[in-house]
């Protein structure tokens, strides 16, 4: 007999709790319930979960009663908040937010890498930063053939990473400059339509961004090697849906090309489009709304012998969020380590 699992979706209003929404209907996830909350300011609206409208609530010390699994996406303050009364509550928190990403006592988990590492929670479990994301879906299975030493990352990532209100800015602000009005900025610091802003999250001493940090320490803890030198750029592009990487990869010993399409092209959550004679490449517009993470233009690195550069896209709301999340919580219930009413 099927178990099914009491779900509440903190911050449910937002990109990624109406994705969680989506994802967990499109998987037929086993769910008895699912709780839809948010702040004061969206507490009333109403959502359709599963073919039936369901109002949002407001989130509130009473919210967790009951509740299997608490997906959070409402933001650090929040989860540091109510994450730790939702596990006193019973629930096992899935959260997207970079709040418990480092805590020791936390697993940052992709299912494709480290999916045993679920079973080290005690209660809450992290989500990784979206750009972590799809790029250790794509390095892991590599640098499990030919450990990889050192990674130089530039990513391109879209508005949505910040949320509905930038997709608005990015959308008024293209009007605005086509029709010679000056571009009104609220959301970032300056004009982001036919811009790049190399600056995502906020500047830390070091000179890096918090952004930038974060993915390069998660990609150590997630894939259990922090012998890995990382540097990152990140650069906010005018783009709705999807970030994109260019990715420089120093191995341990040389290898092809073809062997790294060849292993990719076998490996869980990656699609390799690669084939420059038709100009076949990921893209952002292409892959958005789908699960996958796309690699392509796989080359030697002319800089270093056992070296190779690489381009990746995914979806950054879907795999990079709400997608992610659901896998870990699917992985528990299908390895039996999440018990109902538990």
């Amino acid at each position: 007999m099927t178990k099914h699992y009491n779900v509440a979706i903190i911050g449910a209003t937002g990109l990624v709790g109406q994705e969680f929404i989506k994802v967990l209907g499109q998987r037929n996830f086993p769910s008895e319930s699912i709780r839809l909350y948010a702040s004061d300011r969206s507490a009333g609206k109403k959502l359709f979960v599963n073919h039936e409208e369901v109002v949002v609530q407001e989130t509130s010390l009473e919210s967790f009663r009951g509740i299997d699994i608490a997906l959070f996406s409402a933001g650090a303050e929040i989860s540091r908040y109510y994450s730790p009364i939702a596990v006193q509550s019973g629930a096992v928190v899935i959260d997207n937010s970079d709040a418990f990403r480092m805590d020791k006592d936390v697993p940052l988990v992709v299912p494709e890498i480290n999916a045993e590492d679920i079973k080290l929670h005690k209660g809450i479990i992290a989500n990784p930063n979206c750009s972590t994301i799809q790029m250790v879906v794509v390095l892991y299975p590599l640098h499990r053939a030919n450990p990889i030493k050192r990674i130089v990352v530039d990513t391109y990532q879209s508005v949505s990473g910040t949320g509905s209100a930038a997709m608005e800015e990015l959308t008024t602000q293209s009007r605005q400059v086509l029709d010679g009005q000056a571009a009104v900025s609220k959301v970032y610091p300056h004009q982001i339509a036919f811009n790049l802003l190399p600056e995502i999250d906020v500047f830390l001493d070091t000179g890096y961004t918090k952004e930038e940090r974060k993915l390069m320490e998660e990609t150590r803890k997630i894939m259990h090697a922090p012998e890995i030198s990382i540097s990152a750029t990140c650069v906010r592009v005018p783009v709705l849906i999807s970030h994109s990487e260019a990715v420089h990869v120093e191995f341990t010993h040389a290898i092809s090309p073809e062997e790294a399409r060849q292993i990719l092209s076998h490996s869980p959550g990656v699609k390799v489009l690669d084939d420059a004679t038709v100009s076949l490449y990921p893209q952002p517009w292409s892959v958005a709304g789908t699960d996958e993470c796309y690699v392509g233009r796989i080359r030697q690195d002319t800089s270093h012998r056992n070296g190779l550069a690489m381009w990746i896209v995914a979806d950054n709301i879907r795999k990079g969020a709400a997608l992610n999340t659901v896998q870990i919580a699917e992985e528990m219930v299908m390895k039996g380590w999440l018990i109902p009413g538990g």
